[in-house]
C-alpha cells in the first residue's frame, strides 16, 4: 500500500490540504490536471448525475490511496520521500 501512496505522490496526485472540503481529493486532481478545485467538484458532480455509479467507489478509495499534501511533507523532512 505504501508503494501506491508513493506512486500516486511522485505522479503529483496528492490531496490538497489547503483547498479542501471534504478530503481534497478533487482539489489534488484538479491540481494534478490543471483545473481550479471548484471546476473539478462540478464535473465530478455532473458525472455522478450522467454516467452514476463507480464515482461513489472510487471517491473514497482515492481519499484512502491519495497521501496528503502534509504526510509527503512531513515524509519528506525525514528523508523518507525526496523532494521534486
Amino acid at each position: 500500500m505504501e508503494k501506491i501512496r508513493t506512486s500516486l505522490a511522485r505522479q503529483g496526485l496528492v490531496r490538497a490540504t489547503d483547498r479542501a472540503i471534504i478530503a481534497g481529493v478533487c482539489a489534488g486532481v484538479g491540481r494534478r490536471i490543471g483545473l481550479t478545485p471548484w471546476i473539478t467538484r462540478l464535473l465530478f458532480i455532473v458525472s455522478m448525475i450522467v454516467l452514476p455509479g463507480s464515482q461513489i467507489l472510487i471517491y473514497p478509495l482515492l481519499w484512502f490511496l491519495m497521501p496528503s499534501e502534509d504526510s509527503i511533507e512531513a515524509a519528506a523532512a525525514r528523508g523518507e520521500f525526496p523532494t521534486r
